[in-house]
Parts: C-alpha cells; sequence; structure tokens
C-alpha cells in the first residue's frame, strides 16, 4: 500500500496550490471575473482614511492616530451575490480582519455591514473560522462543519472536518494565503490554500440567501491588512453538480464499516478538489428534508449497512423518483448487498449489480489490481494492491448489459476453501468453479443505464485505513464525480493524502487503548 506523509500548503506559490486551483481551466463553467484592477479602489466604497492601494494590493490599515470606533469596511458596489465562489489573497499584519459575504448594510452607520464572514486573525484561535457579523456570531470554528439554526442557538457541529491545528499548518501566518469561499444554497464551504477550514449550512428562515461582498478592518490596536487577486464566480442551477452522500449508523467497531468517518473524508475531498462539485453529508441514514441545495442532488451515495438493515428500503421511492430523471447513484462495500426479493431489481437498475446471498462471497483478500480498463474513472489511476474486504461474484446485470467492470483481479482459491462451510457468503459451488478456472473477478463497476443515468459498485471500503490509499481513493472520488455526469480532470481528481491525525476523524468509535 502506498503512503505519503500529509504536505501542509505553505504558501500561494507551492505546486499542490497551482493543482487545485487549475482544475477549472477545463471547465464550460462561467469563468471568474475580476473585483480589483490592481492600481485602484474603482468599484469599491469604503472610507478614504482607512482604504488605499499599494503595490497591487488593497491595504486597509489603521494608527495610533487614526483609529476606527467600530468595524469599518470596504465594500464591492456590484450589488448583491447569492450562491457564488469567491477567490481572495490577503495577508494581515497584525490583529483581525475578514471577507465579508451574503452582507447586508447597517442602517444609520456609512460603510458599516453585517453578515457572513471568512475570518482571518491574528489569533490561530479564529483563523479560518466562520462568523456571523451582526448574524449570530461564530457558524463554525475552524475543523467543524455545522448547522446553524434560528437566532441565540447555537450552531450543531455536524462533523469534524479537519484537526484544527493541522489545518493551521496549511496558514501562513505571516504570509500571502488564498481563501476561497463557495456558498451554494444553504451550503457554505471556506477553505484556506486549498485547504477546507470550516463548512456550515443554515436551513432557518432568517438565514442569508445573497448580498454584499466587502472586506472588513476591525476595530482595536492599530492593524494593517492587504488583499489582492479578489476573483468572483456566480453560479446558478446546474453550475455546480451536488453529491449527496448517506452515511449509515454504527456498525462493526473501530476502524471498520466507517460510514459516517469516510463519507466526511469523501465529501472533503471533493469539495476542495476544485471540480465543479460540491459535497454534502447526511448522517444516521437519514434523508435531507428538504434537500440542502436545489431542486436534486446530482448523484446519491450509499455507505451503509447492508441487506435487511439498508436504508435504501426507507428511503426507495425517493431514490428511484431521483434514479428516473437520470440522478446517479452509487454504493460502497456493504451498501452493494441487498435481499434479492426485496431491492435485488432495483439495484440492478440503479448500479448494474449487487452482492446476493448464496451467490457473492465476501472475503479479506489482498487484491491486486495490475490492469486497469480505459475509463474515466480510472483517470490517473496507477496499478495497486490492497487488502480489504473484497466481494466478488457479484449478481449483475444480464450478459454485463451496459456494465463495465473497473477492478478486477483472480482472487486466490483460498478465499473460498478457508470459509467453505459458510455457504451464505463463504463459498458455493458456481463461485468455487469460476475461481479455480482463474475467472477475473469484478469488485467495482460503472453501470451506464438505458436513460443516460448512470451507478456505480465499489465492494472495498471495510478498512477505514484504506483511504489512506491514493490510488484507492481516487477510483472513488473519479466515480462520483463520473456518476454526476461531472468533467474529471486528465489526472483524476486531485485530493491530498490522507494523515493519521484527520483519518481518527469523525469514527463512531474510539480507538482502542493497547497498553
Amino acid at each position: 500500500m502506498k503512503k505519503s506523509p500529509f504536505r501542509p500548503l505553505l504558501s500561494l506559490s507551492v505546486s499542490a496550490v497551482a493543482l487545485f486551483a487549475g482544475v477549472h481551466a477545463t471547465s464550460a463553467q462561467p469563468e471568474f471575473i475580476e473585483l480589483f484592477d490592481g492600481k485602484t479602489l474603482k468599484g469599491w466604497d469604503g472610507d478614504p482614511r482607512f482604504w488605499r492601494v499599494e503595490d497591487g494590493a488593497i491595504v486597509g490599515e489603521t494608527t495610533k492616530d487614526i483609529t476606527t470606533p467600530h468595524n469599518t469596511f470596504l465594500i464591492w458596489e456590484g450589488g448583491d451575490v447569492a450562491d457564488f465562489e469567491l477567490k481572495v489573497e490577503f495577508k494581515l499584519r497584525n490583529h483581525n480582519s475578514g471577507i465579508q459575504y451574503r452582507s447586508f448594510p447597517v442602517d444609520g452607520k456609512d460603510w458599516v455591514v453585517g453578515g457572513y464572514q471568512a475570518d482571518i486573525a491574528e489569533n490561530p484561535k479564529y483563523m479560518g473560522i466562520a462568523y456571523g457579523e451582526r448574524h449570530k456570531g461564530i457558524l463554525a470554528h475552524r475543523g467543524q462543519k455545522t448547522l446553524v439554526g434560528e437566532k441565540k442557538t447555537k450552531p450543531k457541529v455536524m462533523a469534524e472536518i479537519g484537526d484544527r491545528d493541522e489545518i493551521l499548518s496549511a496558514v501562513d501566518m505571516d504570509g500571502w494565503n488564498e481563501y476561497h469561499i463557495i456558498a451554494r444554497g444553504k451550503q457554505v464551504i471556506q477553505m484556506i490554500n486549498g485547504v477546507t477550514v470550516s463548512a456550515f449550512y443554515e436551513n432557518a428562515e432568517d438565514r442569508l440567501k445573497s448580498g454584499l461582498i466587502a472586506l472588513q478592518l476591525h476595530q482595536g490596536p492599530p492593524m494593517q491588512v492587504k488583499f489582492r487577486n479578489i476573483r468572483l464566480r456566480q453560479l446558478e442551477p446546474g453550475d455546480k453538480k451536488e453529491i449527496l452522500f448517506l452515511a449509515g449508523k454504527k456498525s462493526h467497531g473501530y476502524g471498520a464499516h466507517e460510514h459516517n468517518a469516510g463519507s466526511q473524508l469523501l465529501a472533503r475531498c471533493l469539495n476542495e478538489s476544485g471540480t465543479d462539485v460540491i459535497a454534502h453529508v447526511e448522517t444516521e441514514g437519514t434523508w435531507p428534508e428538504p434537500w440542502v441545495g436545489y431542486d436534486n442532488p446530482d448523484t446519491v451515495v450509499m455507505y451503509c449497512d447492508g441487506f435487511r438493515r439498508h436504508m435504501a428500503k426507507e428511503h426507495q421511492d425517493k431514490i428511484q423518483t431521483l434514479t428516473d430523471a437520470g440522478v446517479g447513484v452509487a454504493c460502497l462495500h456493504f451498501a452493494t448487498e441487498v435481499h434479492p426479493d426485496e431491492l435485488g431489481p432495483q439495484f440492478l437498475d440503479w448500479i448494474g449489480g449487487y452482492f446476493e446471498i448464496g451467490w457473492s462471497v465476501n472475503p479479506h483478500w489482498d487484491a491486486s489490481f495490475d490492469q486497469l480498463p480505459d475509463h474515466p474513472i480510472t483517470k490517473g489511476v496507477q496499478p495497486f494492491t490492497i487488502r480489504d474486504e473484497w466481494y466478488y461474484h457479484m449478481r449483475f446485470q444480464p450478459g454485463m448489459e451496459g456494465v463495465t467492470p473497473i477492478l478486477s483481479a483472480i482472487p486466490p482459491v483460498r478465499t473460498l476453501t478457508s470459509r467453505a462451510k459458510d455457504t451464505n457468503r463463504g463459498s458455493n459451488p458456481t463461485v468455487m468453479a469460476a475461481v479455480e478456472a482463474g475467472e477475473p473477478q469484478h469488485v467495482a463497476w460503472a453501470y451506464e443505464r438505458p436513460n443516460g443515468g448512470r451507478g456505480f459498485g465499489f465492494t472495498g471500503g471495510h478498512f477505514h485505513k484504506n483511504w489512506q490509499d491514493d490510488d484507492f481513493r481516487k477510483v472513488v472520488l473519479n466515480a462520483l464525480l463520473w456518476t454526476a455526469k461531472a468533467d474529471i480532470p486528465t489526472e483524476g481528481v486531485p485530493s491530498r493524502t490522507i494523515s493519521d491525525t484527520y483519518l481518527e476523524l469523525n469514527q463512531d468509535y474510539p480507538k482502542p487503548n493497547h497498553k
């Protein structure tokens, strides 16, 4: 298994930032527009005592002699913006600043706004948090994804999206950094230097749907902040594909069947990949009511226990409605197993195949994927070998109609002889004959439905640690974009190798204390 250490992004000059930022170059989506000409404050309005342009950057500064009694703002005069991506490079000398979005003017006060803010702070505690200026206060601390409720209610932490200290290591506290803010519907994601620092979605009636963009100069001790390369891309429905993860309930214990932790990890990788997708995770097998984006997601991903406990039994009508409309479906690991009399025909229709008791088997084994098909899902994926509970001898569409094998390997006979007495999932005469004959077994596959919709089945994912393998992870990330009909970069979906610290986040069970 390949392993590489976490490499924090320390400045905008590192190659990884260029990789993430450059993915949009092949996209057909609207281009970013420049909000700052690099020379003047044309198109911006603020107190001239505090704001100027110097060396290609907007400079906001207070001194011992020139102070502000309250937070003051440089406001973009382009009007209200609803859904968008905003990229801003910033450099803070001291104290506190921020980037306002979906903000509102405060009556009776010149150059004062309230609303959402991507915080910039000398104090590491606040760097990267999502803040509500004159609107609910702290919305999400660094490393959190939250659900924001009505006024004066504490946001509910939905997931830990990263270790706070590890995230902070991606920020150059003394140099230039880039904020990347994505606001789409009720969900907001804030990234610095390509790393997700905080995220929230506000489901309350008093949520902010659109508003002004502004730059903050904080009251208090003398300070200076600089901004440059301010770029905006406004979004309309269809500009970004939406991927909905349905994460199942607790299952096998620490490190296995980590449905929530695995879904959160994959969603973060997608959200900070620079591709035109946005991902959201619903936990405990629930369905979002209402869906946090627009009318429909573009792909539904199920990572959950299967057979008679499969979450799809509860959501079958909704998923069927989506698949009838061409929405993609992906199932990971145990989620590929259903009872043939309950959901078998539906899974053949949705993803082209499934695990069938008495036909399929689920041994733990080292699968070597030496040859990969020429398919968008395999872009940038190198041959790899990894141990997992790879299910095989799946029940596919007759004649493999519409099904393309993605990962195939020849399992050793011992994967069956070691569990020969288990005729439900361990072995059966048909699968034994196939393995003895050396027939490759397909453990991940792509499916193209007659109506144009797409499905994906992936039987790996038993061991949570396997998401650290770059090729293992890339196959799934590529596949999720493929099912959503999003463009896959030439070298596949980029993502940083998962650190040990990040791997521990959101797991359902505590790590055993081996003393």
